[in-house]
């Protein structure tokens, strides 16, 4: 599959693109907060997707999951896919990670084409520079908050008594100092997820992929979650792609792409 070495004619990167005629999820309200940080407005951006297209066969049906999607996104931006249930976000997101590969088009980090990595190959593209935040948490339930944390550490062959350092650093900063021993099982949503942020940060990745990570919660404690994320990122220069059908946990973002049945049919700087 090769990269297109740039976009076609007709395909603006960063432009945004009418509703359909159907109608739309409405664009979110502006985020509650502004950041504290910039992001470049021009230059190569961290992420680039180029006419990437996803199809499933399922039977004797053919799906079309996404179509010509082109999409930049900044070194240092906040991004949310926003979309409905079936709009095609959940998939972006596996396009952007790596974790599916394209029918079509190609998807960069970084400036390496990550569609054409082979698996080995993406495991270590991701140690190296992603981290994850899950709606569902994703902690592994035999290890307690300090050991879920220093794992991504661990792989990246950091010696135990400094990933564990980090660990209960990080854990302190976001709020759970006095459950650094606690297995999954003995916290709340809010605090598993807090490890779960610690995790996603631990390691300063270039890129994080939130998906839906407020989608079990409580509405304040929404609110101290994506407080965490949006602070590391601004704080580190990283680049978020957070994936949400809440309107109120999009506001977060400086730009807000909607999906609607694969297709990009709004995308919206936010002001500062």
């Amino acid at each position: 599959m090769a990269w297109l070495a740039s976009p076609p004619p007709t395909a603006n990167m960063d432009a945004s693109i009418a509703p359909d005629a159907s109608g739309v999820l409405a664009t979110p309200a502006p985020r509650p907060a502004r950041h504290n940080g910039t992001h470049p407005a021009s230059g190569r951006p961290m992420i680039e997707v180029r006419n990437l297209r996803k199809e499933y066969v399922m039977g004797a049906e053919h799906v079309i999951a996404l179509d010509r999607i082109n999409l930049g996104i900044a070194r240092g931006q906040i991004c949310c896919i926003y979309g409905e249930s079936g709009s095609g976000k959940s998939t972006l997101l596996n396009q952007l990670a790596g974790m599916e590969r394209p029918t079509r088009g190609g998807v960069r980090i970084g400036g390496i084409v990550v569609s054409r990595l082979d698996e080995r190959e993406l495991a270590e593209f991701r140690q190296k520079h992603i981290g994850f935040v899950f709606q569902s948490y994703n902690l592994l339930p035999g290890l307690n908050a300090v050991e879920n944390v220093a794992m991504p550490l661990m792989f990246r062959g950091v010696p135990r008594e400094e990933r564990e350092a980090r660990a209960r650093a990080m854990l302190r900063r976001v709020g759970l100092g006095k459950r650094l021993n606690h297995y999954p099982s003995q916290m709340s949503g809010g605090q598993q997820q807090r490890v779960g942020i610690a995790r996603a940060f631990v390691t300063r990745p270039q890129v994080v992929f939130a998906d839906e990570p407020t989608g079990n919660l409580d509405s304040k404690t929404k609110v101290d979650i994506m407080d965490m994320i949006r602070d590391f990122a601004r704080e580190n220069g990283q680049t978020i792609v957070l994936v949400t059908h809440d309107e109120h946990m999009a506001a977060y973002a400086d730009r807000i792409v909607t999906l609607l049945d694969g297709r990009i049919v709004h995308d919206t700087e936010q002001d500062e």
